[in-house]
């Protein structure tokens, strides 16, 4: 069974920054692909951005820049740092691993960033 416990989210001010984390327990699991994805108010879910474990990374293009992902396979933990963020980053974060041979997704459950004065 396969686990994502998400952190990192909060309230920021415009400018701000913040990082998230997303562990994935499981003993003797790997995965290929790690990343985040996010939900804003009344929008569908978007990639923000992916990394494999070669360390090849995948980013949407109002990220780049802005936002870096990084992953520590050891850990089976991928992170997001979140720099300058904008009001309009105010979404859910959501944690999205797929397993290495199986190709099996698993989402986390989500972390609230706001970004407002």
């Amino acid at each position: 069974q396969v686990q994502l416990v998400e952190s990192g989210g909060g309230l920021v001010q415009p400018g701000g920054s913040l990082r998230l984390s997303c562990a994935a327990s499981g003993s003797g699991f790997s995965f290929y692909t790690m990343g985040w994805y996010r939900r804003a108010p009344g929008k569908q879910r978007e990639l923000v951005a992916d990394i494999n474990r070669s360390g090849i990374t995948n980013y949407a293009d109002s990220m780049k820049g802005r936002f870096t992902i990084s992953r520590d396979n050891a850990k089976n933990t991928v992170y997001l740092q979140m720099n300058s963020l904008k009001p309009e980053d105010t979404a859910v974060y959501y944690c999205k691993v797929i397993m290495t041979g199986t190709g099996w997704p698993y989402w986390g459950q989500g972390t609230q960033v706001t970004v407002s004065s």
